[in-house]
């Protein structure tokens, strides 16, 4: 009778595709490594940009340099949250092709596989990659499309196989093991995520419940956008009516999308900039909408968002009262005030149903609140003070860590990569 060989593990990759950040990572002698995608960057802004001579494509912090520098060609960020939505499958002229944000994700994942490859000199066949709780809150279809989309993109960015794992179960993965129960609160980019746990002393770990909403740092940004940067570019003005002597509100549509940054690309048609032309024509405060016009003509809804962006990080630290929202690109000196107290009413309604979020997984867990007794803070967003504050509140007898909130759950799925597939 002839000898079984003995299974042999795939070679298998842990990978971060975050809305914002990405990161990809292997377990060496039981302990995380997180590979260096770029020259000393063992994360990677998860962003894309099209030469518009070459066609080439560069990602990550060089995607970013390309779009501060003014080089010509088309910039993209947020693309996770198209997944499970019509608009993924939507055709573009991109670096001199039609394609669509499908095959743009996949791009990027491959890109990510060669690189990973290339500093570990492996080549990995399979990959474990995180997924948040839920990438929809309320719609179960584009729930389940959504990982059906982004399996398809791992397929296609060359790996034979691909397994999932709930974000914020990774990186409790991460963690120090604590007896007690705790609750992993994970704040991406476009979705927050919350796990109830419960460890032994001999660090024997229970699932109690996990639970998500799509609520992230892009919405942050984008109510710090509309409420500062968007009325600069005429938000909420008056447009005259073309039929009779009355004004109208400025339609809000087109300022919504400038704020989002997964939408922002879909703005850089004849159309929309022919509908920007016509309001500044009609508007009552021209020169307000004349800046619509330059962002859509210039393309510079990107350097507004990251304008928005540093202007959000730099208020949540210490010792900084107030922060502008820079606007230069637009117009020299042109600049909205934020203030950190301001930062926490603008961003009420998002803490509030994040507090809400966590308590409906206490509920699923069937915890009460005092049994709580440590908070796992994952995401940069989880570092903003507001958000720490609300949870501060809602479990006063909880200790609170943040020291892996930027890469927990990176090694998290490296160190789950070796039998992901056993």
């Amino acid at each position: 009778m002839a000898q079984q060989e003995p299974l042999v593990a795939p070679a298998t990759l842990g990978i971060d595709f975050g809305t914002s950040n990405s990161a990809a990572g292997v377990a060496v002698g039981g302990q995380p490594y997180l590979i260096e995608l770029a020259p000393g960057e063992t994360s990677l802004p998860t962003a894309v940009f099209f030469d518009a001579e070459d066609g080439r494509m560069r990602i990550g912090n060089s995607a970013i340099r390309a779009l501060t520098a003014g080089e010509a060609g088309r910039f993209m960020r947020a693309l996770k949250s198209l997944l499970g939505t019509p608009l993924l499958h939507e055709e573009r002229r991109l670096g001199g092709e039609r394609m669509t944000f499908a095959d743009v994700i996949a791009r990027f994942l491959s890109e990510v596989k060669s690189r990973a490859e290339a500093q570990t000199r492996m080549t990995f066949t399979h990959a474990l990659s995180g997924r948040p709780v839920r990438f929809h809150s309320r719609n179960d279809t584009r729930n389940a499309r959504a990982e059906e989309d982004l399996r398809s993109c791992y397929l296609r960015a060359g790996f034979e196989d691909v397994r999932f794992m709930l974000e914020p179960e990774a990186a409790l993965r991460a963690t120090r093991p604590q007896a007690g129960i705790g609750l992993i609160v994970d704040i991406g980019g476009g979705t927050s995520d919350f796990t109830a746990f419960r460890q032994e002393t001999d660090g024997a770990t229970e699932i109690l419940a996990s639970h998500g909403i799509r609520l992230g740092g892009t919405d942050f940004d984008q109510r710090i956008s509309l409420s500062k940067a968007m009325p600069l570019l005429g938000r909420g003005s008056q447009i005259r009516d073309s039929f009779g002597p009355g004004t109208l509100p400025a339609p809000n549509r087109v300022f919504n999308d400038l704020s989002s940054w997964q939408m922002i690309p879909f703005l850089y048609t004849p159309e929309e900039l022919r509908a920007a032309r016509d309001l500044m024509r009609q508007a009552v405060e021209p020169e307000k909408l004349s800046r619509l016009v330059s962002t859509l003509e210039d393309q510079l809804g990107h350097d507004i968002a990251f304008a928005v962006e540093r202007a959000k990080i730099a208020i949540n630290q210490p010792g900084t009262p107030s922060t502008p929202v820079n606007l230069a690109v637009l117009e020299r000196g042109l600049q909205a005030p934020l203030a950190g107290d301001e930062l926490s009413d603008l961003l009420s309604a998002q803490m509030e149903e994040l507090t809400e979020a966590a308590r409906d997984t206490l509920r699923m867990a069937e915890l009460a609140r005092a049994e709580v007794s440590r908070i796992v803070l994952v995401g940069g967003s989880s570092l903003l003070s507001c958000l720490q504050a609300h949870m501060e509140t809602l479990f006063p007898n909880a200790t609170f860590e943040s020291g892996q909130a930027l890469t927990a759950v990176g090694d998290g799925l490296a160190l789950a990569a070796p039998t992901a597939f056993d």
